[in-house]
């Protein structure tokens, strides 16, 4: 009986026997993983700001300006997808209420927004020494901004009063006659401007405070052996090294001032809340924008306003970005 004495075949390596995987592939699997996940990982960490923006920010702003270009109003019937284009934007040119409103909107602006960074300015300097008590003096400043606007204009409402209120009496004891202040243009936009004034100092002044706290103390060393002042010292190295952050601030103050809402809603004492005063004396954009959406139902209309404070907004920070970078190329040459 012949016995076979030939070695079995080597297994073939192009067909590796079942059950046994191709040497390296499951680690080079978990490392194509781990590289995807570097990458993408920041995006999902970051997705849910930009969600929400998309729900709550975006989709409003779109939908608004889909609205503007229609002759949606509450009281007609399908006039919801009439489509108008500029219709509304043209009204809008010709509307002396709406210039009314923008002309009111800038002079609160201009009122609250330049002596309240200023204020701030010199806030932050004062909090910036070595005072006894300052967290809690720093803490005293930020309780304006705390408080609830609708809170903080009724109580200024009643200190503007005309018979009874405290800013007449005091007036009054230096002989000034005792003013309407909601009734006149210029009255009515100090009293708004002082409202906005007092919340929002203690804020900035905050902000120009952590600024401040990042200056080398060495340069004010150096520049007071040199034998600057004080106010030297403010004005050529404080002041110089805020620029970024004073810039901030103005853009911030300035968009918060055009989109101003409540405070003039409840200054006024007439029954019309919306119509800001009996002549429109301090009717800033949002106001109108809101009495066209609620007052009158006019939502086409209503959108349109909203858009062209939306642009204007857009410009006056454009022009205030340009002019910043403008000086601070001047100043390096």
């Amino acid at each position: 009986m012949a016995v076979s004495t030939g070695t079995p075949p080597a297994a073939s390596q192009d067909n590796p026997s079942p059950g046994k995987s191709a040497p390296h592939t499951a680690p080079a699997r978990g490392a194509r993983w781990h590289r995807t996940e570097r990458r993408l990982s920041p995006y999902f960490y970051i997705s849910p700001f930009f969600l929400v923006f998309g729900v709550f920010g975006l989709f409003p702003l779109l939908y608004t300006a889909y609205v503007s270009l229609t002759a949606w109003r509450a009281d007609t019937d399908g006039s919801r997808h009439t489509f108008v284009g500029l219709d509304n934007y043209r009204t809008l040119l010709h509307d002396q209420f709406f210039w009314n409103a923008l002309r009111n909107t800038l002079g609160i602006g201009v009122l609250s927004t330049v002596p309240q960074l200023l204020l701030a300015l010199g806030l932050a300097h004062l909090l910036n020494y070595r005072l006894r008590g300052r967290t809690f003096i720093r803490m005293g400043v930020l309780l304006p901004n705390v408080t609830s606007v609708a809170a903080v204009t009724i109580i200024f409402v009643q200190l503007f009063g005309r018979d009874f209120g405290l800013v007449n009496w005091f007036l009054g004891l230096f002989g000034v006659p005792h003013t309407d202040w909601q009734a006149g243009t210029w009255s009515s936009w100090i009293g708004i401007s002082t409202i906005v004034t007092w919340r929002w100092t203690g804020y900035n002044a905050l902000i120009y405070l952590a600024a401040m706290q990042a200056v080398p103390f060495e340069l004010y060393e150096a520049a007071a052996i040199d034998g600057a002042s004080r106010w030297r010292q403010f004005r050529s190295i404080t002041i110089p090294v805020l620029r970024p952050t004073i810039l901030f601030t103005v853009i911030t103050s300035t968009i918060g001032a055009l989109q101003m809402f409540g405070e003039p809603l409840l200054f006024s004492a007439s029954q019309t809340p919306m119509a800001g005063g009996s002549q429109h004396q301090f009717q800033t954009m949002a106001l109108y924008s809101y009495d066209q959406f609620w007052g009158k139902f006019k939502y086409g209309y209503g959108a349109a306003i909203s858009w062209a404070m939306f642009l204007v907004i857009v410009v006056i920070v454009a022009v205030n970005f340009l002019l910043a970078r403008r000086m601070k190329g001047v100043e390096a040459a």
